[in-house]
């Protein structure tokens, strides 16, 4: 399993229509080879991260290549104050 987390910081008025964006987006990055989950997680002082899961490094970045992802990034750092800062983590099997 290939796991990212995303670190974001939205834009204080932007934060319902993020929500609302990011339930969207993810009827579109559900349909892609290896998708497992996706989720926004919120703390309880209001930060916020993205959590994405994958089969695999590969299928993760076919997705995070194609023409789809590209269009959804533009839309989602639109409401960002700045760009995320992700952090990647591939899963041991034990």
């Amino acid at each position: 399993m290939f796991i990212v987390i995303s670190a974001i910081q939205i834009k204080p008025n932007s934060v319902v229509n993020f929500k609302k964006w990011f339930s969207e987006s993810n009827k579109i990055i559900s349909k892609f080879d290896g998708f497992v989950n996706r989720r926004l997680l919120e703390t309880k002082d209001g930060k916020h991260c993205v959590l994405v899961e994958f089969e695999n490094l590969e299928t993760f970045s076919k997705m995070h290549q194609s023409s789809e992802h590209e269009k959804l990034h533009s839309v989602a750092i639109s409401y960002m104050e700045k760009l995320p800062e992700p952090k990647f983590y591939t899963v041991s099997s034990q």
